[in-house]
C-alpha cells in the first residue's frame, strides 16, 4: 500500500489580482471560512512521518474551494461568485485545476504500478457550528459501501481509542463519507480494491489551545496511522 495525503484548505491566501474584492473580509479570511486551521500543520507532520507525498493548496477556500466538485454551488464563495464568468475560469485553470489534477496523476501512477492507494486528506473543523457543539475531537470519514474503507476506519477508530482514551472518536462525522470532496471524485475513478479516500477530520479546538498538547497530537495521531500501515504492509 501507497500513501498520499492531501490538505485542500491549508491556507488563506488570496492572489493579487482578486485582493481588492476580498477587501473589508479579513476577518472572514482568518477564520475557518477562510481555511482550516491545524490541517496543514497535521498532514505536514504526517507526510514527514510516513515519508509520503503531500498536495496541499494555501489559496483560500473563499476564492475556490478544492475539495468541491467542478459546478457545485459551493465551488465558489459568496465572495468570489460575483467575479466574471471570465475570471472564474482563470481561477480554475491557475489553481484549482493544476491540484487536483496532480492528485489524480500520483493516484494513477501508484495504482498503475499495482499499488493499493490509500488517500489521507486532512482537514480540521470549527467546535462550534451555527451554535451546534461539535460532539468529537477526531473524525474518520469514508464511504460505507467500500470495504476496504470501512475496515481501515474501524481498526484505526480502535487504535486512536487506545491511545487516546479520553478523546471521542467518531466515523463520518462531522460529515458524511460520501459528500462531494476530492476524496469522493477519486472514488469515481478508481475502484475500491486500488483505492481507499479517508478523510481525517481533528476539532480546530486543539490547533487553537495549548501548543504543546497539538504537538504532542501530531505525534500521537501519526503514530496511530503507522500502526496501522504495518498492518497493511506499507511501502515508502
Amino acid at each position: 500500500m501507497r500513501t498520499v495525503l492531501t490538505c485542500e484548505h491549508g491556507g488563506n491566501s488570496i492572489p493579487a489580482r482578486y485582493r481588492e474584492a476580498f477587501g473589508g473580509h479579513e476577518d472572514l479570511l482568518r477564520s475557518h471560512r477562510g481555511y482550516y486551521p491545524g490541517a496543514k500543520e497535521l498532514a505536514v507532520s504526517i507526510a514527514r512521518g510516513l515519508k509520503a507525498p503531500l498536495y496541499s493548496s494555501d489559496v483560500s477556500r473563499l476564492l475556490v474551494d478544492m475539495n468541491r466538485s467542478e459546478g457545485h454551488p459551493r465551488l465558489f464563495s459568496e465572495i468570489s461568485k460575483g467575479l466574471g464568468r471570465n475570471e472564474k475560469t482563470v481561477i480554475l485553470q491557475r489553481y484549482y485545476l493544476p491540484f487536483r489534477r496532480s492528485v489524480e496523476s500520483a493516484v494513477e501512477r501508484s495504482v498503475r504500478s499495482g499499488q493499493t492507494v490509500l488517500h489521507l486528506s486532512v482537514h480540521s473543523f470549527t467546535p462550534v457550528l451555527l451554535g451546534n457543539i461539535r460532539k468529537a475531537d477526531i473524525g474518520l470519514l469514508y464511504d460505507p459501501g467500500r470495504k476496504k474503507e470501512v475496515a481501515f476506519c474501524l481498526r484505526l477508530q480502535e487504535v486512536y481509542a487506545g491511545l487516546l482514551p479520553e478523546f471521542v472518536i467518531r466515523r463520518n462525522y462531522p460529515y458524511a463519507g460520501r459528500s462531494d470532496s476530492l476524496v469522493s471524485s477519486l472514488r469515481k475513478m478508481f475502484t475500491g480494491e486500488s483505492y481507499l479516500g479517508i478523510e481525517i477530520e481533528v476539532n480546530q479546538k486543539y490547533p487553537a489551545g495549548d501548543l504543546l498538547h497539538w504537538h504532542e497530537l501530531k505525534k500521537i495521531m501519526l503514530k496511530g496511522l503507522r500502526a496501522i500501515l504495518k498492518e497493511y504492509c506499507y511501502v515508502i
